[in-house]
C-alpha cells in the first residue's frame, strides 16, 4: 500500500514538473519577425478623412524566444507563469491634425497639429494561454517626429493639396511612456467547422504622453487561432502584438473586438498656450477585420471607429483603417 501511495506521489510530482516544461517547449519559436504597419483616416466612410488622428506608421523587429538572460526569464516566469520570452523593438509615428487642413490659422479650439516619434522597447511573456507586454517609449513630440514633410511628402506624391497649418504645430518636448499589457486567450469551442475564442485584455499606460486604463475584449472565428492574440495594433488601441507562431499550414480568423479607455492626461489634447482642447476622459473603439497566416507570412486588416477625445469633436465617430504585414525569418 505505502508503495503505491509512493509511486502515485512521484507520478503527481513529475506530472507536476515536467507538463509546464513541454508546454514551454511547444512555445519555443527560433524565427525573428519584420513588421510593418500603417492606419489611416482615409479608409473612413465619412468626410472630410484627413483630420484627427490621420496616419500612424509602425517598423518592428521581434525576437526569437529564449534569447534573454535566465534571470530575467525566471523573474518573468515568476510573474506570469512558465512560458517563453522575446523581446520587441519598434519605431512608431503618429500624425494629428485638425478638422480643416486648409486653414492657415488652425483653430485653438480644435485637435492641435502634431507629430509623435517613439522608439518602443518590449518585452513579450507568453504561456499557453496567456501574453503579457512591458513597454518601454522614449521618443519626442514636435517638428523633430518629421511629422509635416511625411505628410505634405506623401500628399505631393499622391497630386493632393498640400496640408497648410503645420507651422503651428505643438513644440518639440521629450515623450516617455510605461505601459503594461495583458491578454488572455479562452477556446469557446467549436461552430461547425471553426474553431472560436474569446481575448479579454487590459492595458495600463502611464508617462508624459498618456496615462490611461483600457479593458476589452476581442472574439475570433477561424482555423488556427492559437498562432496568436489578436491583430497587431500601434497602441493605445486593442493589440494581439507583432509575435506570432502558426500552428497550422494556413492559419486564419475574422474578429470583432470592443474597448473603453479611462484617460487621464493626453499630450497631444493641450489645454495651454495656443491650444484650448478639453479633453473627454471616456474614450471606446470597436475595430473588426481579419488575419491570414500562410508561408511564413501574416497579413491582417482591421477596420476602426472611435468616439470622440476632446469636447466640439466633429463629425461623430472618427474612423481609420489599419494594415499590417508580417514576416518570419
Amino acid at each position: 500500500m505505502r508503495t503505491l501511495f509512493g509511486r502515485t506521489q512521484l507520478f503527481v510530482f513529475a506530472f507536476a514538473v515536467l507538463m509546464p516544461l513541454a508546454a514551454q517547449a511547444q512555445l519555443k519559436d527560433d524565427a525573428s519577425i519584420l513588421t510593418i504597419q500603417d492606419e489611416n483616416s482615409w479608409a473612413s466612410f465619412t468626410k472630410p478623412r484627413d483630420h484627427f488622428y490621420t496616419n500612424g506608421a509602425l517598423l518592428g523587429w521581434t525576437s526569437p524566444t529564449g534569447i534573454l538572460p535566465d534571470s530575467i526569464a525566471s523573474l518573468s516566469n515568476s510573474v506570469w507563469g512558465q512560458g517563453v520570452q522575446r523581446i520587441s523593438f519598434d519605431l512608431t509615428q503618429q500624425i494629428h491634425t485638425p478638422t480643416d487642413t486648409q486653414a492657415r490659422y488652425p483653430s485653438a479650439h480644435d485637435q492641435p497639429y502634431s507629430g509623435l516619434l517613439l522608439g518602443n522597447l518590449s518585452l513579450i511573456s507568453d504561456t499557453a494561454d496567456t501574453r503579457s507586454v512591458s513597454m518601454l517609449s522614449l521618443g519626442v513630440l514636435g517638428p523633430l517626429a518629421g511629422a509635416r514633410n511625411v505628410q505634405n511628402g506623401f500628399h505631393d506624391l499622391i497630386g493632393r493639396a498640400e496640408v497648410k497649418g503645420w507651422h503651428y504645430q505643438l513644440p518639440n518636448q521629450p515623450a516617455v511612456e510605461l505601459l503594461q499589457d495583458h491578454t488572455w486567450r479562452r477556446p469557446i469551442g467549436m461552430v461547425g467547422a471553426l474553431e472560436t475564442d474569446v481575448l479579454p485584455a487590459l492595458t495600463l499606460g502611464v508617462g508624459n504622453v498618456r496615462d490611461y486604463v483600457q479593458a476589452g475584449v476581442t472574439i475570433r472565428a477561424g482555423k488556427g487561432l492559437a498562432s496568436d492574440f489578436g491583430v497587431p495594433r500601434p497602441r493605445p488601441g486593442l493589440s494581439g502584438g507583432n509575435a506570432y507562431t502558426p500552428t497550422r499550414p494556413v492559419a486564419w480568423y475574422v474578429f470583432a473586438g470592443l474597448d473603453g479607455q479611462a484617460v487621464a492626461y493626453d499630450l497631444l489634447l493641450p489645454n495651454t498656450g495656443g491650444s484650448h482642447v478639453a479633453p473627454i476622459w471616456d474614450v471606446a473603439e470597436a475595430q473588426t477585420g481579419f488575419a491570414v497566416m500562410a508561408f511564413g507570412l501574416r497579413f491582417t486588416l482591421a477596420y476602426v471607429a472611435q468616439t470622440q477625445e476632446f469636447v466640439g469633436q466633429r463629425y461623430g465617430i472618427h474612423q481609420f483603417g489599419s494594415l499590417s504585414v508580417s514576416v518570419r525569418f
